[in-house]
Parts: structure tokens; sequence; C-alpha cells
């Protein structure tokens, strides 16, 4: 699930390393047979918007979405708990789910961060990941309603997210 790995990268806070990754990552979208056409459009216009947008602007802009707006956190349980004391809880389950697959969270960041999540989602085999991301469907979709209202340009990417997330129940099917 390499696509998965772009979407982790680019919901990182913007640097060089990544301007000078996006043509390896235009390849991996354009032969990842999972990515439809619907979303391979999307990834590459966001490419597109990133290559024609000073670094300094994408970073100001990643900042004044996801690190001033609560609302648009790419912490997940924040979504579901705020700063509820039920939100400890679900990390630390979330940490112990990561470490029975031998995942080990990287330790400057919360388990819930949706690019960790991404990694993780990676790494496990289409069915499983997808499975797993189906999960988060409700929190992807509020969060994509609230980039969108808020007209950010990474709206766009959490609604691929979430339409990856919704092919899982029909896996399920098979």
């Amino acid at each position: 699930m390499l696509m998965l790995r772009v979407m982790a990268a680019l919901l990182e806070y913007p640097q060089a390393e990544l301007l000078e990754a996006l043509p390896e990552m235009r390849q991996v979208i354009l032969e990842d047979v999972d990515v439809t056409p619907v979303d391979r459009g999307v990834l590459n216009a966001f490419f597109d918007h990133f290559s024609a947008t000073p670094l300094l602007d994408m970073q100001a802009a990643y900042v004044q979405t996801f690190d001033l707006v609560p609302e648009h956190s790419l912490h997940l349980t924040h979504h579901l708990f705020g700063d509820e004391n039920g939100r400890g809880p679900a990390l630390i389950d979330l940490t112990e789910y990561y470490k029975s697959f031998g995942f080990e969270p990287v330790a400057d960041e919360l388990p819930d961060y949706l690019p960790l999540v991404l990694e993780f989602a990676a790494q496990l085999d289409v069915d499983e990941g997808r499975v797993f991301l189906s999960r988060i469907t409700k929190v992807l979709t509020q969060l994509a309603i609230n980039l969108e209202t808020a007209e950010s340009v990474y709206a766009p990417l959490i609604r691929v997210l979430e339409r990856q997330t919704h092919l899982a129940p029909m896996l399920a099917d098979i």
C-alpha cells in the first residue's frame, strides 16, 4: 500500500525533501492499481499545487491549517474526545495495538497522528490496512468537512483517504 505512504508524506509538515520526492510519488500513484482515476487526478492536482507554491508558503499554510485550528487536527482522537479523559486510554490502546503487529510508533508523536496511522496501515496487507482504516472513516469525514469549510488545499487529500476506507466493508463481503 504505497499510496498510503505517499498520503502520509503529503500530510506531514512540508519539507524540501518532500518537494524533491514529488516526481517519485507521482510515479508511485501512476503505477498503483488500487488508485482510482479520480483519486489519481486529485493527487496530481495536489502535486502540481505543491510544486508551484513556494515552500515557505506551503509551510505557513500547513501550520495555519493543522496547528492553529483544533477542528483540523491530524490527531484523530481529538475529534472523538477533544481534551477529555477518554483520550488517554484510547491513545494507550492504539499504541498497544501497533505493538501487537510489531510496529513501534515514533517516540515524539502521538499514535493517533494521521500520517503515523497511515504508515502503520501501509505496512499491513491491503485488506488488513483497509479494514483498519475503516475504523476512522467517520473522523476522516468530519475532518474533510472541516477542511472544505476552510477551503483548505488539504481537504481533497482527506477525501481520497475517506474513499479508501469505504472499500473495506466491500472487501469483508468477498
